[in-house]
């Protein structure tokens, strides 16, 4: 049977009784209100523990009355300290542009960095170029240059490199134009403004002030000061260093350098524009309102070409900028890029002369001869070492004929050798009529010792200029030939433990080839004025041909590998020139028959040989006279 359930009632009043038992305790042991108050004060306290503690985690409310009466009292003392610091420029330090951010100008070759600090240009990127550890070509990064205008101003002595400007970028076509403005209002500003255009290393720039007559001294010029710290971007630094120079453009179209000295300096007037030079790249300020007056400095930063340094050279440049009715007004450029002749040539304001290719002649045939012809070599051979190869066959070849006549007048004087031989033993006591004899013997035989020397003259012109050419060619910088990965810079096969003064730490080949191929020639060239008597006064041979092979390999060592590669194949051509013209061209017994043919044929004297001969038949009487006092 299944009981049925009932509701309890006693289970009920059980559960009311505990809920009321429960509420009656709860009730009891409520705090009083002395003891909430007591509490409070508790919680407070802890509270402000761990605000002191903590106060990234509690952030302290701020106190409006302060505020309020703090923040006014504190930019009135900041703007009064700031006046009598900048004067009038005190507006300036507190744009929102008075931070040191920087605004970037570039086109697709050219990237600068202007700093509102000082508004100038902190940084100079080549996008196209690298170094020769392949890191990008900064002309100017990290603080290795300065531009800075000093003027007075409210009886102050400000610079601008330590004041603030306001950048607007804005774009004129395709043109980007950067105005920096140090401001003293909103209508009294002193303006640098640059203009970049596509596809250009140079850009325009220009100093100018608006309403600023009142507040600046202008009786006074503004010294500008221009200083750049040349970073170092070729492999050799004594090489990078020799070609790493200062240059200016003075009083219409002269142009001057500072040598490389330690510390050189130097003054100039009317000066058009300024070059700081680093070998394959330079820096250049242009103007057009010649700086009346400037003074340059230049420092070598290299004192030890054993240890590697950041910097070569440092140039400081210091010229007046002249106020025109209280105003400044200058219209100048800045190039910043490769030291390329095309390229500089182009802008037609002789910034050419910053390509040391030589002076007078030398500088002549470059710009009008060899620059054309590698240039044109250029556009149908892709090779560079083969250009060079080429255009050195071509050299050699025109100067063949040259070198014919050099070995025709060596080949005679072989052939007259044992005459000369000859009166030298039969005059031997007397000098005098030795020399005699033997410039009648010269003249009746139609040979002389200094038709050999003529052509050689000439050709030094063509050497020299080609000395200059190659280093300075900018095309073969980074241009790889063979075992050489940088025609601009030295070859190296080996690399040396140590250092070997004047010679470097390397091993470089082309120069040794050259080296090797110079010692062949001098053998062949004065081994025949080695088997002569060696007359006195006359250069120890011997040593000159030990001498030329030396210096070429010790000097040469650390030389652009483009150059010692033209030396090698030079001398090797040469060589070959000497050996068809001996075994192929020249025949001795022919020319020993024009000889014979010449000596009996009547010579006349021309007026000049009368007179010499004269001369010296007197000093031989004379000569005896005295011998014959002497034995009284």
């Amino acid at each position: 049977m299944i009981e049925e359930k009932k509701f309890d009632y006693n289970s009920l009043i059980g559960f009311v009784l505990i809920a009321l038992i429960l509420i009656w305790m709860l009730y009891q042991n409520a705090p009083t209100e002395e003891e909430l108050i007591e509490r409070a004060k508790t919680e407070q306290v802890e509270k402000a523990a761990d605000t002191t503690t903590t106060p990234a985690e509690t952030p302290a409310t701020p106190v409006v009355t302060e505020t309020t009466t703090q923040e006014p009292a504190s930019d009135s003392l900041r703007m009064e300290a700031l006046k009598n610091q900048l004067g009038s420029f005190a507006y300036a330090a507190t744009l929102p542009s008075a931070t040191e951010e920087v605004t970037t100008l570039e086109n697709d070759i050219l990237e600068l960095k202007i700093s509102n600090k000082g508004g100038y240009i902190v940084e100079a990127t080549l996008k196209k170029h690298k170094t020769f550890d392949s890191i990008p070509v900064y002309l100017i990064k990290d603080g290795n240059a300065d531009f800075n205008l000093q003027f007075q101003a409210d009886n102050r002595l400000l610079n601008t490199r330590d004041l603030f400007f306001e950048p607007s970028l804005t774009q004129s076509g395709e043109n980007t134009i950067l105005s920096m403005k140090l401001k003293a209002s909103e209508n009294q500003y002193l303006e640098y403004r640059y203009e970049l255009k596509p596809g250009e290393y140079m850009l325009d720039f220009a100093i100018q002030t608006q309403g600023l007559n009142n507040i600046i001294n202008t009786s006074n010029p503004a010294e500008a000061l221009w200083q750049l710290k040349a970073h170092r971007k070729a492999k050799s630094i004594s090489y990078e260093n020799r070609y790493t120079e200062m240059l200016w453009e003075y009083e219409d179209g002269k142009d001057d350098y500072l040598g490389q000295g330690s510390l050189t300096e130097d003054d100039a007037r009317d000066v058009t524009w300024i070059a700081y030079k680093q070998h394959f790249f330079t820096s250049v300020l242009l103007t057009d309102t010649p700086f009346k007056t400037a003074h340059f400095t230049s420092e070598n930063l290299v004192e030890d070409e054993e240890i590697d340094s950041l910097y070569t050279k440092n140039f400081v440049s210091k010229f007046p900028l002249e106020f025109k009715a209280g105003e400044l007004s200058y219209t100048m450029n800045w190039y910043y890029g490769p030291s390329d002749f095309k390229i500089l040539d182009g802008y037609e304001r002789n910034l050419d002369e910053i390509i040391p290719l030589g002076w007078g002649i030398f500088g002549w045939i470059n710009k009008f001869l060899f620059m054309p012809l590698f240039t044109w070599l250029a556009t149908w051979i892709t090779s560079y070492g083969i250009i060079i190869i080429v255009m050195t066959i071509l050299i050699k070849i025109a100067l063949s004929p040259v070198q014919y006549k050099q070995y025709l007048s060596q080949a005679k004087m072989k052939i007259l050798r044992p005459e000369i031989e000859e009166i030298t033993k039969k005059y031997k006591d007397n000098a005098m009529k030795k020399q005699q004899e033997t410039m009648k013997l010269y003249s009746k035989a139609g040979a002389s010792p200094m038709a050999g020397c003529i052509p050689a003259l000439m050709q030094l012109p063509v050497f020299y200029a080609l000395f200059m050419f190659f280093p300075s060619a900018f095309d073969l910088r980074q241009k790889g030939f063979l075992w050489a990965d940088d025609l601009s810079s030295y070859d190296s096969i080996a690399e040396l433990p140590f250092y070997i003064p004047f010679y470097g730490d390397h091993v470089s080949l082309f120069p040794i080839l050259a080296s090797i191929a110079i010692f062949i020639y001098m053998m062949m060239t004065t081994g025949q004025t080695m088997q002569m008597q060696q007359q006195p006064g006359m250069p120890n041979m011997k040593f000159i041909m030990y001498l030329s092979p030396l210096i070429m390999l010790v000097f040469f060592n650390n030389f652009a590998s483009g150059l010692s590669l033209y030396y090698f194949i030079s001398n090797v051509i040469t060589i070959g020139i000497m050996l068809v013209i001996k075994y192929f061209v020249l025949d001795e017994q022919k020319i020993l028959a024009k000889i014979e043919e010449k000596k009996k044929q009547p010579k006349k004297q021309n007026r000049f040989q009368r007179k010499m001969s004269e001369i010296m038949e007197q000093a031989e009487k004379q000569k005896q006279i005295q011998e014959q006092k002497k034995k009284k």
